[in-house]
């Protein structure tokens, strides 16, 4: 399990020039069962994104090919979690 934090950066300004490629690339994350969470890093720091079902390498390069961190509007980082114990909804995190 993955927690992707999407901070803004030096280049916040351009979000709007990228945001329909960002969605895009959201939602292809959504289709393809990589991404199960979305949401914004408050107060109006960026955004993170709880993923599953990938490697770290694969999700480097799911990453990488954000328009918003190709253009360096965020600044990403990865964090891998171990699940060690989990609420019976989340089973499906421990595999």
């Amino acid at each position: 399990m993955f927690v992707v934090l999407l901070r803004f950066a030096a280049k916040k300004s351009q979000a709007p020039d990228h945001m329909a490629g960002h969605r895009a690339w959201i939602q292809q994350g959504m289709d393809d069962g990589v991404f199960l969470l979305i949401g914004g890093i408050q107060p109006n720091q960026g955004g993170a994104v709880l993923a599953h079902n990938t490697t770290f390498g694969d999700l480097q390069q799911r990453v990488a090919a954000d328009p918003f961190v190709a253009h360096e509007v965020v600044s990403a980082e990865i964090i891998e979690i171990a699940p060690n114990l989990t609420d019976p909804r989340l089973a499906f995190l421990a595999g």
